[in-house]
């Protein structure tokens, strides 16, 4: 998981996620709002979880019936 903090470089604000700078806002407000979101998102896609089967693998077998 991505670790996420809030510098003040001069009358700024750097949002980093990990080592790195990502970005830089005027308020200390909104950077942690965005830090919110982004989190909130993060988690959201890593509860979603990927079928092995998809839709068109599962269309391409029919069952075939006999007739009498």
């Amino acid at each position: 998981m991505t670790s996420y903090s809030l510098i003040k470089v001069g009358n700024d604000y750097v949002v980093q996620a990990d080592d790195k700078c990502i970005l830089k806002v005027a308020s200390r407000r909104r950077a942690a709002q965005l830090i919110s979101e982004a989190t909130g998102l993060l988690n959201a896609a890593a509860a979603v979880e990927i079928p092995e089967k998809t839709v068109e693998t599962a269309s391409l077998h029919r069952e075939t019936s006999k007739l009498p």
